[in-house]
């Protein structure tokens, strides 16, 4: 397939699939636009393995979003900045690291960039299934930090479950890589796995200490959004410029780097 056929494929693929999710509701009209671009990019570059990983994040995690929504509603509305519909910075920040990767696939041709790009999809397919499914759990997480109890839905905040939830998301996602270029499937599985651990672990770490979190003046419960209970919250702790969408884009990038380190190492 020529270059200029495959890019006009992407376009079609994301398209398509950036239509249907904005008509199901797991995107705003931003985030529609971002996906396109997204998935055009990571398409046209990397070809039809990668853009079937960012596919399946995509569509396993928008279905994770729809799974007992009513029943993560108010941890939502209580502690996340957005919701479920996801607007152009989230899907930047989830489908950034891996666009990045696929351009410079593209440009700059290396074995470097499969395992990279492996790790980004790993680790934003761990931390929203993790975020999706630990949100659930009738047990409260701890601080990565610090280890101390907090209410289910805090930045920072990890259980046995979530992290089991996380390794088992990069894992698919290595094996998903493995089985479609049928080769070096265990290998790339554990890549997977441990790179997507790594990086959602890191954006906890990052939840915990230095992302901007708020304190609302009328209920003085901690939360992401600017605006708590009808009224402007207070800056509590964490730099001003990480808000949420910031920690998932590095959190990415950091478990794409540990997933080439494991690769390098494996293959050593």
């Amino acid at each position: 397939m020529s270059m200029i056929n495959q890019f006009v494929l992407a376009l079609l693929l994301s398209g398509f699939i950036a239509a249907l999710a904005y008509w199901r509701g797991s995107l705003a009209l931003s985030g529609a636009v971002g996906a396109l671009l997204v998935g055009t990019v990571v398409y046209g570059f990397g070809g039809w393995i990668w853009g079937i990983l960012l596919a399946f994040f995509f569509i396993s995690s928008s279905l994770l979003s729809h799974y007992k929504e009513r029943e993560k509603q108010a941890v939502a509305e209580e502690k996340f900045d957005k919701g479920h519909r996801r607007d152009l910075g989230q899907v930047l920040a989830n489908g950034g690291a891996g666009a990045i990767v696929a351009l410079l696939n593209g440009l700059f041709p290396s074995p470097l960039w499969l395992p990279l790009f492996l790790g980004t999809m790993a680790t934003v397919t761990a931390d929203t299934w993790a975020t999706e499914l630990g949100t659930l759990s009738k047990r409260p997480p701890r601080l990565i930090t610090t280890g101390r109890v907090v209410p289910v839905g805090s930045s920072g905040g990890i259980s046995l479950f979530g992290t089991a939830v996380s390794f088992a998301g990069g894992l698919i996602i290595g094996l998903a890589t493995g089985l479609l270029m049928q080769n070096n499937v265990a290998m790339l599985a554990v890549v997977g796995g441990i790179g997507g651990l790594a990086g959602s672990l890191g954006d906890s770490f990052l939840g915990a200490t230095v992302q901007q979190i708020y304190t609302c003046g009328s209920c003085q419960k901690e939360t992401e959004k600017k605006i708590h209970c009808g009224q402007p919250s207070r800056p509590l702790r964490g730099w001003s410029w990480m808000n949420n969408d910031m920690v998932n884009f590095l959190s990415s990038v950091f478990g794409g780097v540990t997933a080439v380190l494991i690769y390098y190492l494996l293959v050593a």
